[in-house]
């Protein structure tokens, strides 16, 4: 999967309403949880991992390091801290919200630039110019957000989701809702890296690791319910 850039499932996501606005029943992070979030939750004794930052720096920088278990730990501490249901996205929903009403390989267009994220620069798609790549992580919200004002869902880090691993989408959940069998020992990332060249970017684009996998490259987003 993930070799074309078009969406490659129909899914219904219910809305709620009113007179005066419109929302979604889930909210998405604007940006990937940072050092400073992160390490919030270490310091409270929420979560156990304390990343490593290869000397780039913590702040605002996307948290790395961190494999799926470690993210649900953050979340989990989050919804004790805060009385609200955060967690992570689902596939379905990461994929909704980093498209952000667009049909092309990424938010933006159907190529991207180095000037819109951090990714292997030195490699072109659709004809894109190549750059110097920044090499590590940058703060988020460097570059511009998406049409739904999310910062780097293209890019930076892979952002865990909920889904177990399926290699197709035959039998998934049309309803937005995570997909809770299948290789449930492995779960879905999303969004490409800083070390990805723009292939690996794009909206469509999936890949799966088991649920302790730690990288340079990983990070999350969060979600909350209400």
């Amino acid at each position: 999967m993930g070799q074309h850039s078009y969406p490659h499932r129909l899914l219904s996501i219910a809305r709620l309403n009113s007179a005066s606005s419109r929302s979604y029943p889930f909210a998405a992070g604007k940006y990937e949880v940072t050092f400073d979030e992160w390490d919030a939750c270490v310091r409270e004794g929420g979560c156990k991992q304390m990343p490593d930052i290869r000397g780039w720096g913590r702040g605002r920088r996307p948290v790395i390091t961190v494999s799926w278990d470690d993210a649900k730990q953050y979340v989990a501490w989050l919804s004790r801290k805060t009385g609200k249901n955060y967690r992570l996205l689902t596939e379905a929903e990461w994929e909704y919200v980093a498209r952000a009403g667009t049909t092309s390989a990424f938010s933006s267009g159907n190529s991207i630039t180095p000037q819109q994220a951090n990714y292997d620069a030195s490699v072109s798609y659709a004809g894109s110019p190549t750059g110097t790549s920044e090499g590590k992580t940058v703060e988020v919200g460097r570059y511009t957000p998406n049409a739904f004002d999310l910062y780097d869902v293209h890019g930076n880090v892979w952002e865990w989701v909920e889904d177990c691993w399926n290699d197709g989408y035959a039998g998934a959940p049309t309803d937005g809702s995570a997909w809770t069998s299948g290789n449930c020992a492995r779960r879905v990332l999303r969004g490409g890296s800083r070390s990805d060249g723009p292939r690996y970017l794009r909206s469509a684009f999936r890949y799966g690791d088991n649920t302790s996998y730690r990288s340079l490259s990983v990070g999350l987003r969060v979600a909350r319910t209400n």
